[in-house]
């Protein structure tokens, strides 16, 4: 145990992990507001930029498991550490690229990078704090982060476009990456699996090239759903992740041990982090195309608008913690989705062609931040819960597959109803009037998504009672 630990800075580690979480979150998006600067600067086509979005997505999203895996064998704190250096030396990649396939080299790298560091970083939070109210804390602490990375990441590219340069919407992570190498160093206690390390080879290809169709295929259905190179890469992925389960079943040593979704409350959990990930990823896109393209906010100015969202959920999650050890977690779980549904509708019924901020943006805002801190503050607890030390990398990497899984949904999903909405309108899609309808379309059914949470933890989600913070 680290020699820091042991005099008493038992949440110093929190701090770090919490940091790294909310970097591999927030470069999910902090590109987003940067990217035409960047594609005039490197000239990149409209198929290289967006591809600069997709492949950090890919490489993430498809080698999640491995990475949790990796870690959980090769140990949990020496896969911090070299994720995070790893991370760093592609963002400095990123940040210095003189061309397109630079640029994208260094995002797929990220990827990886980020596929090895972020179930490294949930599992030591779960070996780190095991039980009793520091448990609760660190988890609402650490969800609280992740559930606000997405809005950081859209402030923090506001300004660094604004007032540095796109570049730096990458280099910024070197400062991330100092800090999480030294901090987990000094601060981190190592932890690994114990028993039989031989890794599930089969499992491993299966579930990488399953999971990378699936992102592949809801990337390319954001341009239509009926392409047969869509339908086709979906229909692989399906087949490919029910060979992978199947695989599983018969292996000595699986690489995601079923156990892990068969508990009822913790599927629940998963279900619900993947419907998040289609509000925190490809919702809040559609948020900065609304108060860009429609009420014409500067980089920064859009990046300060979204943060009252960020902002609602800090404020709100250390009374919420108070709050939930007399509640409990499935009153939580319940609240939360229900504002945030209310929210995100009360956005499609309020944005208009001439709105105002303070009126019709910010109150749906603030009312979706608190119903993700009301998620948040429990839901990575709950996901992780009663599972044993040999699988936590394995379980932690399914609470950030779900999410970007989740994530990729929703920009498929939202996109496509965006662009029928518009195609809809005819000559007048690029009018204030018809951008509107199409957003408001798109916060509509991302609110239907926050009901669909509801429903998955009124049915699923149901933690003893003996553990009300749980």
């Amino acid at each position: 145990m680290p020699v820091l630990l042991k005099k008493g800075g038992r949440w110093l580690p929190l701090i770090v992990i919490a940091m790294t979480q909310l970097m591999v979150v927030l470069d999910g998006t902090i590109v987003n507001i940067a990217l035409p600067h960047a594609q005039a600067d490197l000239g990149l086509t409209d198929v290289q930029r967006q591809w600069v979005v997709t492949v950090y997505a890919l490489v993430f999203g498809s080698l999640l498991l491995l990475g949790g895996r990796v870690a959980d064998y090769w140990g949990r704190k020496r896969s911090f550490v070299a994720g995070m250096i790893g991370f760093g030396i592609a963002s400095a990649i990123g940040g210095l690229a003189q061309n397109g396939t630079e640029l994208l080299v260094a995002r797929g790298l990220q990827g990886l990078f980020a596929a090895l560091l972020a179930p490294a970083a949930l599992a030591l939070l779960t070996t780190t704090f095991t039980a009793g109210r520091d448990r609760q804390i660190a988890f609402a602490v650490f969800g609280a982060v992740a559930g606000s990375g997405a809005a950081v990441g859209l402030l923090l590219g506001g300004i660094l476009t604004e007032f540095a340069s796109w570049r730096w919407c990458l280099l910024v992570n070197l400062i991330f990456a100092v800090v999480g190498v030294v901090g987990g160093l000094l601060l981190v206690g190592e932890s690994r699996a114990d028993g039989d390390h031989s890794y599930d080879i089969w499992g491993a290809i299966l579930v990488s090239l399953g999971f990378g169709a699936l992102v592949f295929g809801f990337t390319l259905a954001e341009d239509s759903w009926t392409k047969p190179s869509t339908i086709g890469l979906l229909v692989a992925g399906v087949v490919l992740l029910v060979v992978f389960v199947l695989v599983e079943m018969k292996v000595k040593n699986p690489l995601m041990p079923l156990r892990i979704v068969l508990d009822g409350t913790r599927a629940g959990s998963f279900l619900v982090q993947a419907l998040m990930g289609t509000v925190l990823i490809g919702a809040t896109l559609f948020l900065t195309l609304y108060l860009q393209n429609v009420m014409h906010l500067t980089p920064l100015l859009t990046g300060l608008a979204a943060g009252a969202m960020t902002a609602s959920t800090l404020i709100s999650t250390p009374i919420l913690t108070r709050l939930i050890e007399r509640t409990g977690a499935r009153m939580f779980m319940l609240l939360g989705p229900l504002l945030g549904a209310a929210g995100l509708i009360l956005l499609s019924v309020s944005i208009s062609p001439d709105g105002s901020y303070w009126t019709h943006v910010m109150p749906a805002l603030i009312l979706l931040g608190v119903g993700n801190a009301f998620i948040f503050i429990p839901l990575q607890n709950l996901a992780l819960t009663g599972v044993a030390n040999r699988d936590a990398g394995a379980a932690s990497a399914l609470v950030n597959s779900s999410l970007q899984i989740g994530g990729s949904i929703g920009l498929s999903v939202f996109s496509l109803v965006a662009a029928r909405s518009l195609a809809a309108a005819g000559p007048a899609a690029s009018m204030p009037d018809a951008m509107t309808g199409a957003y408001s379309e798109v916060f509509l059914i991302a609110g239907l998504c926050m009901a669909a949470a509801f429903v998955v933890s009124f049915f699923m989600v149901r933690p003893p009672k003996a553990q009300p913070g749980v």
